[in-house]
C-alpha cells in the first residue's frame, strides 16, 4: 500500500495548488486601439482586447451606452462620431471573471474643421534647464485642450482659460525635444476633438548633442498624414525594447553622416511594466506545470495499483478441499395400482345387473 499512499498524497497536494491557483485572482486585459487611439473621421480602427491563453469568453463594452459585444475586437472600417467614447473589456474562464482593463478613451478628431493654433514662447529653440510655455489658441469658444508630443503614451489636457490654454514645461532637457500639436474641443463632448495643429518643433540647443539633422523631416510626412506618422512613432518606440533596441537612439557626438531615421524616433520613453503578453505567458506556463504535475501523481498512482495488484497475484490461494462423492440411496419401488389387478375395472363394475 506505500506506493498507493504516496501517489494519493502528491494527488491530494496537486489537487490544492489547483484549487487555490483557481481561486487567486486573474490577471488583468490589456485593451488597445490600433492604429491610434486618437481616430481621424473616416479612417480604419481596431479596439483588441487581450488576455491569456484559454480564455472561455471576452466581453467589450462601452461605458456610459449599455452597448457590449461578447468579442474580443471590435473593427471599426469608418471612424464615425457614435463610435467615440470610454471603453473597457474583461473576460470569464469557468464562472469567474476577470478585473477590468483600463479604460480606453477613443477620440474622433477632425470632427471640427477649424484647427487651433500652436505656438511656442518666448521661442521654440530652448536651452537645457530653460522654461517654454507652448501655449494653444482656438478661434472658437472651446474650453478644453489637448497637447500631444509625438512619441508620448497619450495627450496631456488643460482647460483654464477659454479659446486658449498654456502648457508650461520648466527645468527642459533633451527629452523634451520632438514635435508637438494640439487640439481644441467642448467639455461637453469630451470624445470630439478638432482637426489638430500645425505641427510644432520643440528644439534643446546649447547641447553637446545636436539633434538638428534630426529634425529633417519632410514636411510633406507631417503635414499629409499626420495620424499615420505618429503612430508608426509610437509603435516603433514601444517595440524598441524588445525588437529594434537600436531605436532607443545613443547620439554619438560627431553624428552619423547620412542619418536615416526621422526625429520622431529619438523621443524616449520611460520602460513601462511588464507587458500583457508576459503575465499571459506566466499564466499559461504555470497552467502546464499544473497539468504536468496532476498527469505525473496519475501515473504514480496507476503504477503502484499494477504492482499492489501483481503481488497479491503472487500469495498462493488457499487449497480447496474437494467434495466426496457418495452413491445416491437406491428408490422406493412403486406398487401397482388396484385396478390393474382387476383387470382395470373398478369395484363398482363387478356387480352386474340382475335379471
Amino acid at each position: 500500500m506505500a506506493p498507493s499512499l504516496s501517489a494519493l498524497l502528491c494527488l491530494g497536494l496537486c489537487l490544492g495548488q489547483v484549487v487555490q491557483a483557481q481561486h487567486g485572482p486573474l490577471p488583468k486585459p490589456s485593451l488597445q486601439a490600433v492604429p491610434s487611439s486618437l481616430a481621424p473621421l473616416k479612417t480604419k480602427v481596431t479596439i483588441r482586447c487581450q488576455g491569456p491563453p484559454g480564455v472561455d469568453l471576452y466581453r467589450l463594452e462601452k461605458l456610459r451606452s449599455g452597448n457590449y459585444q461578447d468579442q474580443p475586437i471590435l473593427f471599426i472600417p469608418a471612424m464615425e462620431e457614435r463610435f467615440a467614447g470610454c471603453y473597457r473589456c474583461s473576460y470569464q474562464n469557468g464562472s469567474r471573471w476577470s478585473p477590468p482593463s483600463d479604460r480606453l478613451e477613443l477620440v474622433a478628431t477632425g470632427v471640427y474643421a477649424n484647427k487651433p493654433s500652436l505656438s511656442a514662447q518666448p521661442s521654440p529653440a530652448v536651452s537645457p534647464g530653460g522654461e517654454v510655455t507652448l501655449q494653444c489658441r482656438s478661434q472658437y469658444n472651446f474650453d478644453q485642450f489637448a497637447l500631444y508630443k509625438e512619441g508620448d503614451a497619450g495627450p496631456q489636457k488643460g482647460s483654464e482659460k477659454q479659446y486658449w490654454a498654456d502648457f508650461p514645461i520648466t527645468a527642459v532637457t533633451v527629452a523634451h525635444s520632438g514635435t508637438y500639436r494640439c487640439y481644441s474641443f467642448s467639455s461637453k463632448l469630451p470624445y470630439l476633438w478638432s482637426a489638430p495643429s500645425d505641427p510644432l518643433e520643440l528644439v534643446v540647443t546649447g547641447t553637446s548633442v545636436t539633434p538638428g539633422w534630426l529634425s529633417a523631416e519632410p514636411p510633406s510626412s507631417v503635414t499629409e498624414f499626420p495620424e499615420a506618422s505618429r503612430k508608426l512613432s509610437i509603435a516603433l518606440i514601444n517595440k524598441s525594447s524588445t525588437i529594434e533596441p537600436s531605436r532607443t537612439i545613443t547620439i554619438s557626438p560627431k553624428g552619423p553622416e547620412s542619418p536615416t531615421e526621422p526625429s520622431r524616433t529619438i523621443t524616449i520613453s520611460p520602460k513601462g511594466p511588464e507587458s500583457p503578453p508576459d503575465l499571459a505567458q506566466q499564466h499559461y506556463t504555470k497552467g502546464n506545470l499544473v497539468r504536468i504535475c496532476i498527469g505525473a501523481v496519475i501515473l504514480i498512482l496507476l503504477v503502484g495499483l499494477l504492482a499492489e495488484d501483481w503481488h497479491s497475484r503472487k500469495k498462493s490461494l488457499p487449497r480447496r478441499v474437494r467434495p466426496i462423492r457418495r452413491p445416491l440411496p437406491p428408490l422406493p419401488q412403486t406398487q401397482k395400482p388396484h385396478s390393474q389387478q382387476d383387470g382395470g375395472r373398478p369395484d363398482g363394475h363387478n356387480h352386474g345387473h340382475h335379471h
